[in-house]
């Protein structure tokens, strides 16, 4: 069987399979969002057990390899009583994992700003949350931009790893359709280039982004994962 043959009987496959890599880290990246911010406040601005509490999640996810924390949703979590769908285990996994990324990413963001805007928010009479939530809150979304370029790059990347929990996402396709033509090399040779188109089409997107919501005077935040 051609490499044509193949992509024509099992195109739709890989289309199904390039859509559920796109909802799964779309998914972990909204998670992340969600869970990021408000750890990353607690850090910066929480009271000592907050603080405690949201450097000690931080420090654990990054700490442990994300395999690992897909293994714990979904093949351990059963024998405590609760039970995961496949795909729920490996979005849930991608954002927990992206928040502890996501949260150091704001943290960072927030301290670029100078302190002098929350005393100057403060002195015209706004109270501390006001001017996290009205002032520095919005400066760091948009300084933060970069460090988001790698999340969902690597998010993308990262997806791959759902497989292993029977999510039918582009890698595990590319796995299903070898198995049964036997044409690895050019198959995985093509999901690559699939995975190097959407990075690509990621960073010219953000580039589009940064750019437009730079903030004069303030440096981004550019850092983004390790190794």
């Amino acid at each position: 069987m051609s490499l044509v043959d193949v992509f024509a009987q099992f195109g739709p496959l890989f289309v199904s399979g390039f859509e559920m890599t796109l909802i799964l880290a779309a998914s972990g990246f909204v998670t992340g969002f969600l869970l990021g911010v408000p750890i990353s406040l607690a850090e910066t601005y929480g009271f000592k057990p907050a603080r405690w509490l949201a450097v000690a999640y931080v420090e654990l996810i990054r700490g442990t390899p994300m395999l690992v924390q897909l293994f714990i949703l979904y093949y351990a979590l059963p024998q405590v009583g609760i039970n995961l769908d496949a795909f729920t285990a490996a979005a849930l996994g991608l954002g927990i994992n992206s928040a502890a990324y996501q949260a150091e990413y704001f943290r960072g963001a927030i301290l670029s700003i100078p302190a002098g805007q929350m005393e100057a928010a403060i002195s015209v009479g706004l109270k501390k949350r006001q001017a996290i939530l009205g002032i520095i809150l919005p400066q760091s979304l948009r300084l933060v931009i970069p460090a988001w370029t790698n999340e969902v790059v690597y998010l993308v990347q990262y997806s791959s790893v759902a497989y292993l929990v029977t999510v039918m996402e582009l890698t595990a396709v590319a796995g299903y359709v070898g198995a049964r033509t036997f044409q690895y090399v050019p198959i995985y040779a093509v999901v690559a280039l699939i995975y190097l188109a959407t990075t690509l089409a990621i960073v010219r997107v953000s580039r589009h982004f940064e750019g437009r919501f730079a903030i004069p005077g303030l440096a981004t935040s550019a850092a983004g994962r390790s190794g």
